[in-house]
């Protein structure tokens, strides 16, 4: 029994397993030195995450604690209190407790916010009945409900005043200056970011059609549209984008790339701009990077057990190269990053070269190439050899020049990590080959590949069973006689009514073997050095999707999309 006097919210997530003495020290800490509410530093020094500080609020103070997520509002909920009030307070009704419609359940992020439930009682005349919820499950409420309404007015506010923005933003850059913070186009920017975070869009997509502008999020690898605006708005949001991502505002002829770092519910995101000027206006695509997201444990990366050991094998080599191959947007760059953190050591000299950097980490000596400078890839890993490293990180392998230092750099006992864009792993020897290095060169060097794909995961919630035709079954090579449920994708308030949420690794891990160095110094072909890291244990692509597709996890035609080729 957990006595609610005495017990503090350290005390208990210590006890717990949340968090440790020094981080929960740390955020203390950060409390003291900044008066930031000791929930929030928490959060915001990573000690623990936002659902175990509500659970532990929960707990010691005796209020419920409610998750918000895939909730459905009723209209009468939404009518009830103005979404701007509701954003100020971070709160939001949820429903009636009683029959009398005179208590009103009411999710908050801090529930001893008296202010607030002050405010909400004067506005609906009601009793507040708090519930506690996480403060980025509140903004997503607010952003489902209200967040179109409020982009729309911010929109309205802003045709008003159109003549003089753009003046005033370039007036804003001169003097370095943030009166703009709360200017219409500032706020309708800063809540495409939220929304586009909250719903874990990977990318944001703002298209310049004839008459509209569309707002897209690509979420678990599918674009959505969210919303769309007049086209007049264009130029003012593309030139927003500019100012923030230290762009030039009075180019628009050319292509240009920014960077931009936001901030949403206390954490830190990075923000990769691309604009390209097309028929309709200039089109602006954002990736968006969370250090949180890039760098897992590897057991968060989606591996089966026998995958996970093979992996730490490879990972244990002193010296070599270690390729992660895959399409863009397969997940190359959080399994490296996974794999520099686990390697990250005080007693190691770990040094990237990447285009650009993705995600800083502590520890390690990452450089950003520069091509206007002459920094290359292969400039870079040059001079990185005389920075005495031990562990060196290779965003990609585009040419012979790199793909021989990196080469030359393991055999001198260094061990390098790469990408390639092939689609399978025994295809990343004969990209090797075509690009002109020596076959026994790759035959020392290589000691493992690792192909990957992203696929998508069914809602649990709404998944919808059926039996699987026997050209299915073969397809899975599954025994044909026996019987077999599989799922397609049905579509609720959780998912967002697409049929997934979140997506998971599928992985292909060849461990280099003597008879594979052999195959690979006689220069065969593909097929053959497949064939025999199949018989070595090796799964492929298809065979890791299909056994996903068995469980429950995934759709046939998921399946399908990671390994049409075999």
């Amino acid at each position: 029994m957990l006595n609610r006097e005495n017990t503090s919210i350290g005390e208990l997530l210590i006890r717990e397993g949340k968090t440790t003495k020094e981080k929960y020290d740390a955020a203390v800490a950060e409390h003291e030195k900044n008066g930031t509410p000791l929930t929030v530093a928490l959060v915001e020094t990573k000690a623990c995450s936002a659902l175990d500080v509500a659970q532990a609020q929960s707990k010691i103070m005796g209020v419920p604690f409610m998750e918000l997520r895939g909730l459905s509002l009723p209209p009468e909920m939404i009518r009830l209190v103005p979404g701007k009030v509701l954003r100020q307070h971070s709160v939001c009704p949820i429903e009636f407790a009683d029959e009398t419609n005179q208590v009103l359940v009411l999710a908050m992020s801090n529930p001893l916010d008296m202010d607030a439930q002050d405010d909400i009682a004067l506005i609906t005349n009601c009793m507040i009945e708090p519930r506690i919820a996480t403060a980025s499950d509140i903004n997503l409420l607010l952003d489902k409900y209200y967040g179109t309404q409020e982009a729309q007015e911010a929109v309205d506010k802003f045709t008003k005043e159109r003549e003089s923005k753009i003046a005033a933003m370039e007036a804003a850059k001169e003097k370095g200056d943030s009166e703009l913070e709360n200017s219409p186009v500032v706020q309708l920017v800063r809540s495409i970011f939220e929304q586009a975070v909250r719903k874990r869009a990977s990318d944001i997509h703002i298209d310049a059609h004839e008459t509209q502008v569309v707002i897209r999020f690509r979420i678990d690898g599918s674009l959505v549209k969210v919303m769309a605006y007049d086209i007049s708005m264009l130029p003012v949001m593309v030139t927003r984008l500019k100012i923030m991502g230290g762009m030039d505002i009075s180019e628009k002829r050319k292509p240009q790339d920014g960077r931009i770092t936001v901030e949403v519910d206390h954490s830190e995101y990075d923000v990769r701009v691309s604009i390209l000027p097309t028929s309709y206006g200039e089109k602006v695509v954002m990736r968006i990077a969370s250090t949180v997201a890039l760098t897992r444990t590897k057991a968060q990366l989606g591996m089966r057990e026998h995958e996970l050991t093979r992996f730490d094998h490879i990972l244990s080599n002193p010296n070599g190269i270690i390729l992660v191959t895959g399409p863009t947007g397969s997940g190359k760059s959080t399994t490296l990053y996974t794999a520099l953190s686990a390697l990250n050591d005080e007693s190691v000299n770990i040094i990237t070269v990447e285009d650009p950097v993705e995600a800083n980490i502590s520890g390690i000596n990452q450089v950003q190439v520069n091509v206007k400078a002459g920094l290359t890839f292969a400039s870079a890993l040059r001079s990185i050899l005389r920075q005495d490293p031990d562990i060196i990180m290779i965003g990609e392998i585009r040419d012979l020049e790199t793909a021989s230092i990196a080469v030359q750099a393991s055999i001198t006992g260094h061990l390098v990590v790469s990408t390639l864009h092939t689609n399978s792993s025994a295809a990343t020897i004969t990209r090797l080959l075509d690009m002109g290095v020596e076959s026994f060169l790759i035959a020392d060097s290589v000691v493992g590949i690792l192909a990957q794909r992203l696929i998508r995961k069914l809602c649990p919630h709404c998944k919808k069973p059926r039996e699987a035709t026997v050209d299915e079954k073969n397809l899975l090579k599954y025994p044909v006689d026996q019987p077999l449920t599989i799922y397609e994708p049905g579509g609720c308030s959780m998912c967002n009514d697409t049929g997934f949420f979140g997506r998971t690794g599928v992985y292909e891990i060849m461990e280099m073997s003597p008879n594979l160095k052999h195959l690979i110094t006689i220069k065969s072909n593909t097929e053959t050095l497949k064939n025999a890291a199949l018989e070595e244990g090796m799964h492929t692509l298809r065979m890791s999707a299909a056994q996903y597709v068995i469980e429950g996890t995934t759709t046939i035609r998921e399946l399908l999309k990671v390994s049409m080729e075999e």
